[in-house]
């Protein structure tokens, strides 16, 4: 199992446009004892309501989004490149029928009772704040129900209040060069 440490949320520098829609990310929900995971590839974070926030969209029909309506936490972790086929596996299958940690080779881990994959980078631990369901009466352009829910699958949108960011701890040599990376580079 890795360390992980508080990182200042305030030293984070990440470009908005491509940290989830073209790196992705994994969210997390349930407890030590039973918990799944799920590619997430749309969403953000900022400020809302005076938090610091993440918001992601789940699909009603994702198995995770049991786990996220009857919690109250919930992780939002970042992996880096040599976990695609990880992110790929879990944006794929659901685990209602497997294991599905095992089968995409990652490891679940803990933080404050938050489940989140052990092998992250960093790990944005939530407080799930709101549950907005996005229905077709709400598109003022009627062409996205078109063209992304001509199955009627709609989203979920959950806002989530970033508790914690935490990092992997390297040492403390390391995580000096890693917390200059992550300003410069962020996680590439």
């Amino acid at each position: 199992m890795h360390t992980f440490q508080p990182y200042p949320i305030d030293m984070l520098d990440i470009n908005p446009f491509t940290k989830l829609s073209k790196e992705w990310a994994l969210v997390t929900a349930g407890d030590k004892e039973k918990s799944n995971t799920m590619t997430v590839s749309w969403g953000g974070t900022g400020v809302l309501w005076g938090k610091n926030v993440v918001f992601i969209f789940i699909r009603e029909s994702r198995y995770t989004k049991d786990f996220i309506d009857n919690g109250e936490f919930f992780s939002l972790s970042f992996l880096s490149e040599k976990y695609r086929d990880a992110l790929k596996y879990c944006g794929a299958h659901s685990g209602r029928g497997e294991d599905k940690w095992s089968k995409a080779g990652l490891t679940p881990a803990t933080r404050h009772g938050i489940p989140y994959p052990d092998e992250a980078n960093l790990v944005f631990l939530c407080r799930k704040m709101a549950a907005v369901p996005i229905e077709e009466a709400s598109f003022t352009d009627k062409a996205i129900m078109h063209q992304w829910y001509g199955d009627h699958d709609m989203h979920t949108m959950y806002v989530g209040e970033i508790i914690e960011v935490a990092a992997q701890y390297y040492g403390m040599r390391r995580t000096l060069i890693y917390i200059y990376a992550l300003k410069t580079t962020w996680l590439r």
